[in-house]
């Protein structure tokens, strides 16, 4: 029978429902995009800005076998169903006959626009292949029986194919059933990650079965039967959602339908080979779809229908850097998502992009200090990682933070915080003295401080590498530090920042550094000061020669040294030489700092900084410092210092060792005349001038107006008296009429500041000496005298009233001659004593002698009496040994009046001589 009778006969057949109405179609082409079933396809039409059209379509007179269907959780009742035998090779044998080709069509009957039954010939008439013969000749369909009249050919033509079927034994007509004929299908998976790493990254052939947007699918694996949903890995399409306020309505993500229409042209029930990569946190597959015309996570990008993402673009096998550069082309073509695209250029002069130096400091576990080949030092920030903070910690101590850390005063985050002292020396032992390749990728602009986070300056950041080695890939690896999670329109980020991304997660999987299960060891590091420098001096003099790390250099000759072994922390001067001070705060304000103190800095942070040195001690003074030698690479750092003129040499090296060493270095930088010594000229022949015999005395009015308890006098000079009266006056004036505002001021040590003085309430000029939370302790520059009072009660000082409109009136003076008691007890009678002596009077005072402080002879104006000289007389302090012959006269009379107190038993002799042997068993010391 020929085709065109066996359609008009299957129109015969066909039920005789109410007629459609005009507007449907009767026959018509379209390409098969959806095989539902054995009998079942969708078709659409051609896209015209747009996706295009749809229309289901059922094959008329047939029934094919029914796939199995999983229960609905949405639906009340709704269960799972398994396949009807032979199901799925009469879906299979319509689909890989039809998909994506093109079909013709003649509607039978039609309940709507967008569905229909009919019959389906494949090509673009009814010349070609009828698809119901097919389906039926095979054994995949049954012939349906009810409502047909018995004339009708066409029925009676698929009868005669069906019958043939059954006699051949095709397709569900088989007996026995074949095996393989009802699949076993496995709608969840239970275990994700297990099921990835089953097929080792291998391709496995697949049917994508359903597109849900651009990115995300669900196939089927023919082999297995498992029905699979994934995500394409390292991209995301525009996303479809439900309407919250209606769950049948989706809404669109600009380009989502195209996306959508895009992927499913080109894989929907096609064949492919798929690639399982890795499972997200929801756990979510992660997939590469591998297809003969080309992989769609590249083509989506190139096209513009998805963006890269950060947390799963690691997982893409073929390498990231692909889909960044398609990715790339379609932000400089603006095409579709990125059509408002506009790139932030950083102006970066191609000179400074890329760029080589030599490390010379360690700043954090993030950043470094690269000396130039023009000298200029510049610190570099490692692009898109960040150190490691408490809370990163995968497992965490169980002691609190300050049981780990520093026992005292304010905890220090690089020993406190697990990974980041091994995040420190990481790039300590790589790097520090060593050359390194920089490739600027960004600069991060300045931010400005604010109540929550602290500001900081403009940022270098880049890549650096060192003998080929991308440091912070190496950091990253070692769990050591984080990636930081850039916004993902921000292209301001590392030029390998997926290979960040994916050292990060090879980190996270082998439970390395931040990522291990096991708990940090706590780490108590102390800083050695006062006493306990004392308890260590004997341990370290045994130790001779020790290893420790340079971790500051506060000066030419004044390190502070990180001794590991022994978590110790210790500040350590070079024996032997005598280094340029630098810049300093002084009782007159900022000293500035002697020549060449910032060359020896420099060159003292340049050769130690972050390094491994070994030390030897000698000795420990007053302020708890260790003084000794300290070797670089066998090179003596107190010789280097003199050899280069950055130093002189001390007179305390003579009792050293290394006396000769140091000496010929010193006489080689002056014979050379470089930096100290470049001025200098061989001294004449001496003349030897007299020491004075007479003193000199030059005595000035002046005011005492402050007594320490070490009875030290602060004094005003009387000439200066008005006009210190008339500054105050105009400070206070200013003040009261513009009233400063509480807590605007920020308190800082070494400032000078306007503060309100307790007893009286008035506001004087004072400095800050040190501010402890919301107490500040000042010191009246005026005056002399100290408190601690609230930081409300400071200000800022204007410029109109301060240091350099009238310097600070106070000066701090010694008593010469006269030697304080060390006992408390005496002290305090000494004290009491010598506030008796001093009043409201006027005062002259001359200076005798220069000792680290101005020491004078005090006299009462009116009554000429010595007030040294008294404390002496009433025995509550001893006379001071001094060798100038100018002073003889003086220092005669200062020891007939300590001899009548020895005779007459006075306060410290009433025990007899405090200066002989056995003086001690009293609680007293000799006199010096």
């Amino acid at each position: 029978m020929s085709t065109q009778a066996a359609t008009q006969a299957a129109a015969a057949a066909a039920p005789a429902p109410t007629p459609p109405p005009a507007s449907v179609l009767k026959q018509g082409r379209g390409v098969v995009k959806l095989v539902l079933s054995g009998d079942s396809i969708i078709i659409r039409g051609q896209p015209k800005g747009g996706p295009p059209p749809e229309k289901q379509i059922s094959l008329s007179n047939i029934t094919a076998p029914r796939l199995a269907r999983r229960a609905n959780p949405n639906i009340e009742g709704s269960v799972e169903t398994n396949d009807e035998p032979c199901a799925w090779e009469s879906r299979e044998n319509l689909r890989k006959r039809i998909i994506g080709k093109e079909i013709y069509f003649v509607v039978d009957y039609a309940p709507s626009n967008d569905r229909c039954y009919g019959t389906v010939y494949l090509g673009t008439s009814i010349e070609g292949e009828n698809l119901t013969e097919l389906q039926v000749s095979e054994g995949l369909a049954e012939v349906r029986k009810v409502n047909v009249r018995s004339d009708n050919v066409a029925h009676n033509h698929l009868i005669e194919l069906e019958e043939q079927a059954k006699v051949n034994g095709k397709g569900k007509w088989a007996q026995p059933t074949p095996e393989g004929a009802v699949r076993n299908v496995t709608w969840n998976i239970e275990n994700p990650r297990n099921f990835v790493d089953s097929f080792h990254g291998e391709a496995i052939p697949a049917v994508i079965e359903t597109v849900r947007d651009g990115s995300m699918m669900r196939a089927s694996l023919p082999n297995t039967h498992h029905q699979i949903q994934f995500i394409l890995s390292g991209i995301k399409c525009p996303m479809i959602r439900r309407d919250p306020e209606d769950p049948k309505k989706e809404v669109f993500e600009p380009y989502a339908a195209e996306a959508k229409f895009f992927v499913e042209s080109r894989l929907l029930q096609r064949d492919v080979k798929i690639v399982l990569e890795g499972v997200s946190n929801q756990n979510l597959l992660l997939a590469t779809v591998l297809h003969p015309n080309g992989n769609i996570t590249e083509l989506l990008l190139r096209d513009g229908f998805a963006r890269c993402v950060d947390w799963s673009i690691t997982s893409y096998t073929q390498g990231p850097e692909k889909l960044r550069s398609f990715e790339k082309q379609a932000k400089e073509r603006n095409v579709r998502i990125w059509k408002d695209y506009v790139p932030k250029v950083q102006d970066i002069d191609p000179k400074e992009k890329n760029f080589h130096g030599k490390v010379i400091q360690i700043l954090y576990a993030d950043s470094i200090a690269v000396k130039l080949p023009n000298d200029i030092i510049k610190t570099i920030h490692l692009s898109s990682i960040r150190p490691p903070r408490y809370d990163d910690v995968v497992c965490k101590p169980t002691q609190s933070k300050h049981e780990g850390g520093a026992t005292k005063g304010k905890g220090r985050a690089l020993y406190d915080v697990p990974y980041l002292l091994e995040a420190r020396e990481f790039l300590r032992k790589k790097l520090i003295g060593k050359k390194v390749q920089v490739c600027v990728d960004y600069i991060k602009p300045a931010s400005s401080e604010t109540d929550v986070v602290g500001g900081f300056p403009e940022r270098t950041c880049a890549t650096i590498t060192a003998g080929g080695i991308n440091i912070a890939e190496a950091l990253v690896s070692k769990g050591l530090v984080k990636v930081v999670r850039h916004r993902q329109d921000d292209d301001s980020r590392s030029a390998h920042y997926d290979s960040l991304l994916a050292a990060e997660q090879r980190a996270s999987k082998t439970g390395k550094g931040l990522y291990s299960k096991k708990e940090p060891v706590p780490r108590h590091v102390t800083d050695v000061t006062g006493d306990s420098a004392k308890n260590l001096l004997p341990f370290l003099q045994r130790a001779n020669k020790f290893e420790a790390i340079v971790e500051y250099v506060f000066s030419g000759s004044r390190l502070k040294l990180f001794l590991q072994k022994e978590s110790r922390l210790i500040t350590f001067l070079l024996a032997g030489i005598e280094c340029p001070r630098g810049a300093r705060n002084g009782p007159q304000g900022v000293m500035s700092g002697d020549p060449f103190s910032e060359e020896a800095l420099a060159f003292t942070k340049e050769y130690c900084m972050n390094r491994d040195v070994k030390v030897q001690v000698e000795s420990l003074d007053k302020a708890g410092s260790f003084i000794g030698w300290l070797w670089i690479d066998d090179s003596n750092l107190s010789e280097m210092l003199l050899d280069r003129g950055l130093s002189r040499l001390h007179f305390t090296a003579e009792r050293s060792s290394y006396y000769k060493q140091l000496q010929a270095a010193e006489e080689g930088a002056r014979t050379s005349l470089i930096n100290m010594w470049e001025n200098y000229e061989e001294p004449k022949e001496k003349v030897v001038v007299e020491e004075p015999v007479e003193r000199k005395a030059n005595f000035r009015n002046v005011f005492v107006t402050e007594v320490t308890q070490q009875l030290h006098v602060y004094c005003q000079f009387a000439d200066n008296g008005p006009k210190l009266d008339q500054l105050m006056e105009q400070m206070r004036t200013s003040l009261a009429s513009d009233p400063p505002l509480p807590g605007s001021y920020k308190a800082r040590r070494g400032d000078f500041c306007a503060a309100k003085f307790t007893m009286d309430d008035m506001w004087y000029r004072a400095r800050i000496e040190k501010v402890d939370g919301e107490r500040v302790h000042v010191h009246y520059i005026d005056f002399g005298n100290k408190e601690i009072i609230q930081a409300a009660r400071i200000a800022a000082l204007p410029a109109d009233y301060n240091t350099h409109v009238l310097l600070p009136q106070a000066s701090e003076y010694a008593l010469a001659l006269v030697q304080a008691p060390e006992d408390i007890d005496s002290l305090g009678d000494a004290f009491d004593t010598m506030c008796s002596l001093v009043g409201t009077q006027q005062f002259l005072v001359n200076t005798e002698y220069k000792d680290t402080y101005d020491h004078v002879t005090l006299l009462n104006k009116d009554t000429k009496q010595d007030v040294g000289k008294s404390l002496i007389t009433d025995g509550v302090c001893t006379v001071a040994k001094r060798g100038e012959k100018r002073l003889g006269k003086l220092l005669s009379e200062y020891n007939k009046e300590q001899d009548k107190a020895k005779k007459a038993h006075l306060n410290l002799w009433r025990y007899g001589d405090i200066t002989a042997d056995d003086a001690t068993e009293f609680g007293f010391k000799k006199s010096s």
